[in-house]
């Protein structure tokens, strides 16, 4: 028998949790055709895998590359950590499908910013040309309901009416035809943060009869965590449909005591039958836009509409009494520091808290904040030092909870490796498997194998991949379990990791002896739609 590749003397972890054996593997076009202690015939490549672990592919369940696999289709930063396949549309911004003027302001953006251009505004039309693009890591998408939402109703602060949920639901339904794997929503984000639990609850019922899931960043992550949970847990409920929260965490230190009442809740659920997991990444800090720190309110209209109210006196007035006013303590501005601006004029601001950008601008932070916001037209990146390190932990234990690194496919170069960006989108899945499993033993790094790989293919209904067993897709990872380990700090975060010695996307070979071979062997998935059909 002559197969592609057979990899001898691995440590094979399965991507089930059950502890590793020393075996083979064999690999044959884009599919393990053999794996166990041995395996018969031989290989037009045999590697020999001596002290080294092999694993199936990482499975990203929540990824922000949407655009990012559009500019850098090589899609360094993951498929240099292991990751094989990447679930986008998170947190209620997608690529797709998308409309109207917030279609045109999108493309206006890329094309501005990037020299990217998006001929798509279907789900199909997107993954399509994911496919034609050619990509190293596969692709799964979910519809973003802030999107939709903005696509209908532009950034109206109001309930939608009958015929706009209907359109939403419309293109929420025609994306899950074209392959969609559920839906995501930002509900702390506009234009989401204007829906109420109805909007969202029929949302989900689209979703659920298309099989998809609800992955969701919480309308609230720190002072009203718990209503936020109930919130989408009833709504999910309701809609009879699994539910995802995206990146459960406790943030601010006033909120860190409420994680046993938020994994009682999660518990207490699942012992009902009800579907919820959980997924995070493994850093004590945040990644969002700066505009999220504004009041809701603030948020309602067009792009111009936002940017003006933040310099007439009487918003601006409003706004930093509000703003002040939840956040008292000076501390608050000392642990928000500014990731990426996309002037030159500001680029000295990239690196400074918000509290430094105060002295530097001789004002106050918050308005030294607003005017940021209205040179970079409402576009800054930052980090929010606001977790705490034992609450990631207990949370990254719990068996319902996956890993998802909350980060798009970066690279060292321009366009994508500017800025100071979190350390997550270059280390998050060595960090779990080097630091995490291997040097602190938080978990077996089986277990921390299968938060990675058959967790989220269960989660999202992928059945031919995150396990090692014949039949399924060579998606692998084949890595030194005692070198992993991630290079990048928050200091120096454009750093790829140590340790991954090969990466096999659908059979070929796209990471070897640390370098990208510049293969683009991936793929746009696409969730199919099982229907019953009558017998006659």
């Amino acid at each position: 028998m002559m197969y592609d590749v057979i990899f001898h003397h691995a440590m094979i972890f399965d991507g089930l949790g059950d502890l590793p054996y020393e075996g083979a593997l064999a690999v044959r076009g884009d599919a393990i055709a053999e794996v166990g202690p041995k395996v018969s015939g031989s290989a037009h490549r045999e590697v020999d895998a001596r002290g080294l672990a092999l694993s199936p592919g990482f499975v990203d369940i929540h990824g922000h590359s949407d655009y990012y696999l559009l500019i850098n289709p090589e899609a360094h930063a993951k498929v240099r950590q292991g990751v094989t396949t990447d679930v986008g549309g998170n947190c209620g911004y997608a690529a797709s499908p998308i409309r109207g003027a917030e279609a045109e302001e999108r493309k206006k953006w890329y094309r501005e910013q990037f020299d990217l251009e998006l001929p798509f505004q279907s789900v199909g039309g997107h993954l399509d040309h994911v496919d034609e693009v050619g990509v190293s890591i596969n692709y799964a998408h979910l519809v973003g309901h802030n999107t939709i939402r903005a696509s209908v109703m532009g950034g109206e602060a109001r309930p939608a009416r009958a015929e706009e949920l209907a359109a939403m639901e419309g293109m929420l339904s025609a994306g899950m035809e074209q392959g969609a794997f559920g839906l995501s929503t930002g509900l702390v984000y506009a234009p989401a943060c204007f829906a109420d639990k109805d909007e969202l609850t029929a949302l989900c019922r689209v979703s659920a009869r298309g099989g998809g899931l609800l992955a969701t960043h919480m309308r609230s992550e720190g002072d009203a965590l718990l209503e936020a949970m109930d919130e989408v847990m009833s709504a999910a409920a309701s809609a009879g449909l699994p539910l995802q929260i995206s990146h459960l965490k406790t943030a601010g230190e006033r909120n860190w005591d409420k994680l046993d009442e938020a994994f009682d809740r999660i518990e207490r659920a699942r012992a009902r039958g009800e579907d919820v997991t959980c997924d995070r990444y493994p850093y004590t800090a945040s990644n969002t836009h700066l505009s999220a720190l504004l009041p809701d309110w603030a948020h309602d209209g067009a792009l111009g509409e936002k940017v003006e109210r933040l310099a007439n006196p009487e918003a601006r007035a409003r706004i930093r009494d509000e703003i002040t006013r939840a956040h008292p303590e000076s501390s608050y501005w000392e642990n928000i520091l500014i990731s990426r601006v996309f002037t030159e004029a500001n680029r000295p601001c990239e690196g400074l808290t918000l509290a430094r950008l105060g002295d530097a601008r001789n004002t106050a932070p918050v308005d030294a904040m607003l005017d940021l916001l209205i040179e970079e037209c409402m576009n800054v990146e930052i980090l929010i030092f606001m977790m705490s390190p034992g609450n990631m932990r207990r949370i990254l234990e719990k068996p319902y909870v996956m890993v998802g690194s909350d980060a798009g496919a970066l690279s060292h170069e321009p366009p994508l490796g500017a800025g100071r960006p979190h350390p997550r989108n270059f280390g998050t899945f060595p960090f779990v498997l080097g630091a995490l499993a291997r040097d602190e033993g938080l978990f077996p790094m089986a277990e921390a194998i299968r938060k990675m790989t058959s967790a989220p293919c269960a989660r999202l209904g992928m059945a031919d991949r995150g396990r090692l067993a014949a039949g399924m897709k060579a998606d692998l990872v084949l890595f030194d379990p005692d070198e992993i380990r991630d290079e990048c700090t928050y200091e120096r975060p454009i750093a790829y990791p140590s340790g991954i010695e090969m990466v096999l996307v659908n059979g070929e070979v796209v990471v070897e002896g640390g370098s990208h071979t510049g293969a683009r062997p991936g793929r746009a998935l696409r969730k199919l739609i099982r229907r019953e059909t009558a017998n006659v």
